[in-house]
């Protein structure tokens, strides 16, 4: 295997050079030969022939819950026609292996990542479904969560029993000591569920540290054989025909006393092992990183054209830069943070607007500031603009982990409701409720322009509200975010077929979006793309390029009719007639300017 001596070198920078450390090093190069050897001869021919399968303009990714969407596995692999309409080629399936019972994080806090969720089906459950996707050329991406394990997972629960081998799997001291040292510089990652980083278990007498609440644990990646043992289950599910892994919380995997204990160096060696390895066992397993972090902490996870970490990356700075755009009607930020960062040639963003997940309302300070904003006052009005209490706003969103001494929340909400479908509708007010369609259609094209992989929420494709029903369920009613995760509404689905209605808008204009992607060559993952200033601040441009052929898109994030001047187009442009795509219109850029819309975008090819 051709990476051997790289992983040796990161190994032994990490874990020294101690009889221990080779060993368990040796341990490591025999998982890696088992798995090789095991792998199916029809995932190897993909290893042979289609590693960057992720660049292609013809992926477009949905995110959804099993147990929501279909109920489980096997209903799921029933519903393989409704994505293939859609032209879903991707499908990340939400917490998959096997929780702890009762609360579990949402099916984050994972007991075995070689048993499959029960409530799912099993492990034969899942083959078959990954059978019947790949003969439908649809790739598969699950989670992994490699910061914790659940306090049932075997490793804690021998840790539980005195296993001391066991306890060193974990971050464990005797004393408060230094869990009182920890907390003075670690933020509290859920201030009002968890306070701070330690949960005390009397049977054992140690402070454990548990980062995201009492029952996820979290692992010791100082100690080799917590590498090794993550390793193993990573090309354990690999094996099993994923196509992608979502490597959950990473900017956690290290501890350090007296730092914040988040992007820590060595957790960049550790993602470059983890390429390394599937690079020689399973090349056409893809790394999604998911490091929801200031925007230039994230890029880093990426690594460098020579030392690549993970292939994917969430793009967390777009989603608040559309979120921004809409509330402000300026598209500046948008402009800056698009230029803003390099990535390697083997990354790519995965763009979305909305997911499973609250908004953090983190963005580029230094461009707020520089036009002329307070950043602390800006975040303000974000969250209140769209906890709908800023005069004005047509959201519907709420405030998640509102913190009373700082005035910093997040918010939940689904995209519809975010962007004014729901306010709209209580009110019964046509023009808004266009006016909202027309903002999602627009939100949609952003993330099937940018350079990278567009995924959409399962549920945004048909409009869907806020579900408040989870309030009347005791297992949720504590957790604002099952707001916008509802059970999926098969019945108003079927209104996609319908004209005038909400669901078809949204869902055929989302489904002429995709068709169109797939066939641009502009749109692959690996094309330039270059935001351009049309100093017009509701207007964003965004420009595509594959060798001598240009493709630009213009969005209008206002509620008003733009005039865009063509005089900076015909500067970085070839030629001067293009045709849009959406429409049919045509442009000259020979006349002085051209009107867009409220909320309309364009998708423009040379002639």
């Amino acid at each position: 295997m051709k990476n051997r001596k790289q992983i040796a070198s990161l190994y032994h920078k990490i874990y020294g050079v101690s009889p221990q450390a080779e060993l368990a090093l040796a341990q490591l190069f025999e998982m890696m030969d088992h798995a090789f050897v095991m792998r199916k001869a029809d995932l190897k021919r993909m290893d042979q022939s289609n590693t960057d399968w992720y660049f292609s303009q013809k992926m477009v990714g949905m995110t959804l819950y099993v147990d929501l969407f279909a109920g489980n596995l096997k209903k799921l692999a029933k519903k393989v026609d409704y994505f293939k309409d859609l032209g879903i080629t991707y499908l990340h399936l939400m917490p998959l292996l096997k929780p702890r019972d009762g609360e579990n994080d949402g099916g984050y806090a994972v007991e075995d990542y070689r048993q499959i969720d029960q409530r799912l089906g099993d492990m034969s459950d899942f083959i078959k479904l990954l059978d019947t996707f790949r003969k439908n050329e649809i790739f598969i991406c699950i989670d992994y969560v490699v910061n914790h394990v659940a306090k049932e997972h075997q490793w804690a629960k021998a840790a539980l029993e005195g296993d001391v081998q066991m306890q060193e799997m974990f971050i464990m001291f005797d004393t408060d000591e230094m869990p009182n040292r920890y907390n003075k510089t670690v933020p509290e990652v859920l201030p009002d569920k968890c306070p701070g980083n330690f949960t005390y278990y009397p049977e054992i007498k140690k402070y454990v540290f548990t980062s995201f609440s009492d029952f996820q644990w979290d692992l010791n990646f100082a100690n080799p054989l917590v590498f090794n043992g993550m390793i193993d289950n990573m090309l354990y599910l690999a094996n099993m025909g994923v196509n992608m892994i979502r490597l959950d919380a990473i900017p956690f995997m290290w501890k350090q006393v007296d730092t914040t204990c988040r992007n820590l160096d060595p957790i960049h060696d550790l993602m470059r092992m983890y390429y390394l390895i599937k690079e020689d066992v399973c090349p056409s397993l893809a790394l999604l990183g998911e490091a929801i972090v200031e925007p230039d902490e994230i890029v880093k996870y990426f690594g460098s054209d020579h030392q690549p970490e993970c292939e994917i990356m969430y793009n967390a700075n777009l989603m608040v830069d559309i979120y921004h755009s809409f509330a402000s009607r300026d598209v500046r930020l948008l402009t800056i943070d698009t230029n803003r960062f390099m990535i390697p040639r083997k990354g790519t963003w995965m763009n979305y607007v909305r997911c499973h997940d609250d908004i953090g309302w983190g963005f580029n300070e230094d461009a707020i500031r520089q036009f002329g904003f307070d950043p602390f006052q800006h975040k303000q009005f974000l969250i209140r603009f769209y906890g709908g209490e800023f005069e004005g706003s047509f959201s519907k969103g709420e405030h998640y982990q509102y913190n009373p001494v700082n005035q910093d929340a997040r918010t939940n909400g689904t995209l519809a409701s975010l962007l004014g479908l729901q306010r709209a509708i209580e009110r019964s007010e046509r023009f808004r409720q266009r006016e909202a369609i027309d903002r999602i259609n627009l939100a949609h094209a952003v993330i099937m322009t940018y350079r990278g992989f567009p995924l959409i929420y399962s549920g945004d494709e048909i409009a869907t509200i806020n579900d408040q029903s989870y309030k009347k369920d005791p297992a949720k009613s504590a957790e604002g975010r099952w707001v916008h995760r509802p059970i999926f509404d098969w019945k108003r689905s079927l209104k996609k077929d319908v004209c005038g209605t909400f669901e078809h808008d949204v869902y055929q204009n989302l489904k002429k979006l995709i068709e169109l992607r797939k066939n641009l060559p502009y749109l692959h993952g690996q094309a330039s793309q270059y935001a351009l200033d049309l100093n017009n601040a509701h207007v964003f441009c965004l420009i595509r390029q594959v060798k001598e052929k240009t493709f630009f898109a213009l969005f209008n994030f206002s509620e008003h009719t733009q005039f865009v001047t063509t005089y900076h187009l015909r500067q970085v442009l070839f030629g001067n007639k293009y045709k849009d795509l959406i429409q049919g219109r045509e442009f000259d850029l020979l006349e002085k300017s051209f009107e867009l819309s409220p909320y309309e975008y364009v998708w423009c090819v040379h002639q």
